[in-house]
């Protein structure tokens, strides 16, 4: 056991000592940070304002184009030739032309000049305002009430509530569960990669440089390969506290000084849907209506405090540490199987295939997260490590969560097992290509 822990203590130290692990210690959560505040700012940061000239030959749409902060409309009688003349020297960055028959038309085609092509934003905010106005009119046409319509449509918004064992409601959003739970697998996908990769670098270098025959005279073979993997996860943990503590410190400083009034809006909307749902509804929607919509991405992310937090990181930091282990036992099989790391990629594949398709799975478990090939790979251990946490925010039960645990410890106790009689032989085998035929025979060496 002393030996184990001076291997353990030989690996952490050599890496955190490291320029490289101080670098991306510092990087990592400026780069995780900027992921989560960058989008929500360029979200939020006013677009590009057009400004359309607009030719209306038949008289339908003239004054009754709305403006957006982004596109401002302009009514003219000129020709095309005459305006395109405005296109270069401005005011204009686009014109429309509209036919002079766009009513008793089949199906009114507008024609936009344009230097500068417009995003397909823009495209559509045309193409949906001139639909629901052409609407309106043929609607007027046959003696209709367009006034009546309008007061009969009413936007409809979603509020999804989890009853609780206590008969309490809980608020919920799947756009954030969704969000969490990618986001976590993503992370433990890079994670398994990246210090998987490590530990195979080390044993091919030990190898190379024939330090292993050296090392081995004084400890089990199996002893180097466990000391190597936990010496690299404690490596792995201690980098993705501090990559925690430090993305949230900056996140919440950089949130509080950009989006402060954002955040405050869309909180006073969700007290007052609150209010809405406890109390009067009619009495309280025009109340409602005079707030102006809050950002999505804000209010998306104000309402991960509906999550239980607490229960994502820790099974996020089990499903992390079991994945890796188990993951990076196979990475160190692979590693004392071969000489250099080019000759790795036939055994690589068989390995990453399951955290592959872990993702391709993933695509439709968020359609069903309860479904029976949700469960079935949500267990399985070489893909629960991500399969789960994309389930996690969706109330797995517990007995699946308890069972995908213990099943992922045994798969873990199992490979390792494997890893270490192919890392036995294979440490000291040299200036031979290793195949899988070979591989199967060293399962069965006596020590």
């Amino acid at each position: 056991m002393n030996k184990l822990f001076l291997i353990i203590q030989r690996e952490y130290f050599s890496r955190v000592k490291k320029k490289s692990f101080l670098i991306m210690t510092i990087l990592g959560p400026l780069l995780m940070a900027g992921l989560m505040i960058v989008p929500v700012w360029l979200a939020m940061r006013d677009k590009t304002e057009h400004q359309i000239l607009v030719l209306d030959h038949s008289g339908l749409f003239i004054d009754r184009l709305p403006n957006t902060k982004q596109i401002k409309f302009t009514y003219g009688s000129e020709s095309v030739q005459t305006a395109k003349t405005k296109l270069k020297d401005g005011p204009f960055d686009l014109i429309m032309e509209i036919k002079g028959d766009a009513l008793n038309d089949s199906k009114t085609t507008p024609i936009l000049y344009y230097t500068k092509q417009p995003g397909i934003n823009v495209e559509q905010y045309i193409t949906n305002t001139m639909e629901n106005i052409l609407f309106d009119y043929r609607l007027q046409g046959d003696s209709i009430d367009v006034n009546k319509i309008d007061k009969a449509r009413r936007p409809v918004e979603i509020i999804t509530l989890k009853v609780t064992e206590n008969g309490k409601d809980e608020k919920t959003n799947t756009e954030m569960n969704m969000m969490i739970g990618f986001g976590c697998a993503i992370i433990i996908y890079f994670m398994i990669f990246l210090y998987g990769s490590q530990v195979m670098r080390g044993v091919i270098e030990e190898k190379t440089n024939r330090i292993v025959e050296v090392i081995v005279s004084s400890v089990k073979p199996f002893q180097l390969m466990l000391g190597k993997i936990i010496g690299v996860a404690l490596v792995g943990l201690t980098q993705f506290i501090l990559w925690v503590i430090l993305t949230l410190v900056i996140s919440t400083a950089v949130n509080a000084i950009l989006f402060k009034s954002q955040i405050e809006d869309t909180m006073k909307r969700n007290a007052q849907m609150e209010q809405v749902m406890k109390n009067d509804i009619t009495a309280h929607v025009d109340q409602m209506e005079e707030i102006n919509s809050p950002n999505e991405v804000i209010e998306l992310f104000n309402q991960a405090g509906n999550i239980n937090i607490i229960k994502v990181l820790a099974a996020f930091s089990f499903y992390f540490l079991f994945g890796y282990l188990l993951y990076a036992a196979l990475f160190a099989a692979v590693g004392s199987a071969v000489d250099d790391e080019a000759d790795t990629q036939q055994f690589i594949l068989p390995v990453t295939i399951p955290l592959i398709a872990s993702f391709i799975i993933a695509q439709s478990i968020v359609t069903d997260p309860n479904s029976s090939m949700a469960q079935f790979f949500s267990i399985f251990p070489l893909t629960s490590p991500i399969v789960m946490m994309v389930r996690l925010p969706f109330d797995v039960p517990v007995w699946e969560l308890a069972l995908s645990m213990t099943m992922l410890i045994v798969g873990f106790l199992f490979f390792t097992w494997i890893a270490g009689k192919i890392y036995r032989t294979g440490i000291l085998m040299y200036g031979k290509k290793t195949t899988w035929k070979e591989l199967g025979k060293w399962l069965f060496y006596k020590e």
